[in-house]
């Protein structure tokens, strides 16, 4: 965490210079010197307010959260709130638009994704995040589908995301949007319509 008294100016500054070194040349090889000579600091700004390169890590991920978050949440504001279907394509939307989809963060999630299996602070956002996922499509779902089901269709709405997520990031034209909505979005009428059979 970032000491009290860091100036505001700074944070972003440092965090948009760090996911910058992180799409050049890995999170690995992401040193203080590099990344404080990309945001033109001197090491020892880095050290002082954040104790070295993983406390700076950790601000790195809770920016890109918070902003993922403000992203999720100002979509949502589009739509009623009885509007369960477009709430949960416009919640997969979010995931694939915006400042999520631009190659440095998109790098850089994916660089945090793999460290965090190693790093339990890392690893906490992670499931922060996963949990904070799985809640919003809960909320859509459950008025749609019984407990259970809605429980089992979220999973798998969040799991079709990081695959698509995982699969973009890879691939040198970066992640096909519309096409992971729609298949998203398939995925989510058929279970729709399974769960409306066997009621019947």
């Amino acid at each position: 965490m970032p000491k009290v008294g860091m100036p505001d100016i700074r944070k972003p500054q440092l965090v948009k210079a760090t996911m910058a070194v992180i799409e050049r040349v890995g999170l690995h090889a992401a040193s203080i010197s590099l990344i404080s000579r990309e945001a033109g600091v001197s090491t020892g700004i880095i050290n002082h307010y954040f104790g070295g390169k993983h406390g700076l890590l950790e601000e790195t991920m809770r920016a890109i959260l918070r902003e993922h978050a403000q992203t999720v949440m100002t979509t949502l504001a589009d739509y009623p709130l009885d509007a369960h279907k477009d709430r949960i394509n416009a919640i997969v939307k979010a995931n694939f638009s915006g400042y999520q989809a631009r190659s440095e963060v998109a790098k850089t999630w994916i660089a945090f994704w793999s460290f965090s299996m190693h790093d339990p602070q890392l690893l906490r956002l992670q499931r922060i995040n996963e949990k904070r996922l799985i809640s919003h499509l809960l909320i859509e779902l459950k008025p749609l589908l019984p407990k259970p089901l809605a429980q089992r269709v979220a999973q798998g709405i969040a799991a079709l995301i990081d695959g698509f997520w995982l699969r973009g990031t890879l691939n040198q034209q970066g992640i096909n949007t519309e096409e992971a909505s729609f298949i998203i979005s398939d995925y989510l009428e058929h279970q729709l319509a399974h769960a409306a059979q066997a009621t019947q």
